[in-house]
């Protein structure tokens, strides 16, 4: 039965605490202390030094959307909670944490001054930036690469299989990070052989997988070597369209002919049914003044660039690979 229009805006409306309490639980890390075997609420308020009455309501709307599941008064894991334990390969506790963080969930609060003048919402707490804040707040930092990863891990998975690296004897990860979706190329692609590009704090206490070399240098002002295909994986949504265009030709001016650009990106629909890249373009308004991009508008940042899409493929996850050409 539909609900009234009343009770659905107030579900939107109050949105924001499932959410919450999904951070809250992983930054307490609940999951790690629930194996196999189910836990009472008290067993797990004890080990992670919580009121088990607060988190016993926090686990139970928890439960509600599928995260942990409620069995005779005790708690077991489900594939979403499995999830948040630190020890799964394709862990999301670090993002989440991220997104629960200071910094991330005060932004949220500053979505008005980001609507009203355009500026990011991060600007009002942290006047330098998000980048400068981390550097000021190594910590805050260091949660920051791990979500990162994480995220990364979780894109690993789902494009690997999708793509063909073997057709490559050279490929560059551009603003690659620590480099381990790189190290999950080169593995795919064992006569290949790889360098990662990114700034020198980056990358400087990165240790090289096989076959993958290490160099320093900033996008804006120094072009990546010349290679068979470009790696640019979550970076271009971080900028404004001027900057990512600057990138974009940074990469072209190494392009030799017949190499390929691949920009891995979420692809924000044209039309308007519900979709997680529309969710993923306020945090950009939030933290970074990038934004999220459609097909037609990643095409007009490629051409603008001096590259041509060649084509789009899609993955079993929310990322697509954005193939061009150097023109």
């Amino acid at each position: 039965m539909r609900q009234p229009p009343s009770a659905q805006l107030w579900h939107l409306a109050t949105g924001h605490m499932l959410p919450r309490c999904l951070q809250v639980v992983a930054e307490l890390g609940v999951a790690d202390h629930l194996g196999e075997s189910p836990l009472s609420t008290i067993a797990l308020a004890t080990a992670t030094g919580v009121h088990p009455s607060a988190l016993g309501r926090t686990l139970r709307l928890l439960a509600s959307a599928g995260v942990f599941e409620s069995q005779a008064s005790l708690w077991a894991h489900t594939e979403l909670s499995r999830l948040l334990r630190s020890d799964h390969p394709q862990t999301m506790r670090p993002y989440l944490r991220m997104l629960g963080s200071r910094l991330f969930w005060s932004a949220a609060g500053e979505l008005e001054h980001a609507v009203r003048s355009g500026a990011i919402a991060v600007g009002k707490l942290a006047p330098e930036g998000m980048w400068a804040y981390f550097r000021e707040h190594p910590e805050e930092g260091q949660l920051f690469d791990a979500a990162m990863t994480s995220r990364s891990n979780a894109d690993i998975a789902s494009m690997i299989p999708a793509l063909d690296f073997t057709r490559y004897e050279s490929i560059a990860d551009v603003g690659g990070g620590r480099g381990n979706m790189l190290a999950a190329v080169l593995a795919a692609a064992p006569a290949a052989r790889g360098v990662l590009f990114d700034r020198p704090e980056v990358v400087a206490n990165v240790t090289p997988a096989e076959r993958m070399r290490i160099q320093g240098g900033d996008f804006f002002k120094e072009s990546p070597p010349a290679v068979d295909a470009y790696i640019v994986s979550r970076v271009l949504h971080d900028w404004a369209d001027d900057e990512a265009v600057a990138i974009l030709r940074s990469i072209r001016s190494a392009a030799p002919s017949g190499s390929e650009l691949l920009v891995l990106e979420s692809i924000l629909p044209e039309s308007p049914e519900p979709h997680p890249t529309k969710v993923l373009d306020i945090i950009m308004l939030l933290m970074t003044g990038g934004h999220e991009r459609s097909e037609r508008e990643y095409q007009m940042l490629l051409e603008a660039s001096g590259f041509r899409l060649d084509r789009v493929v899609a993955t079993a996850g929310p990322v697509s690979a954005i193939v061009a050409v150097p023109t």
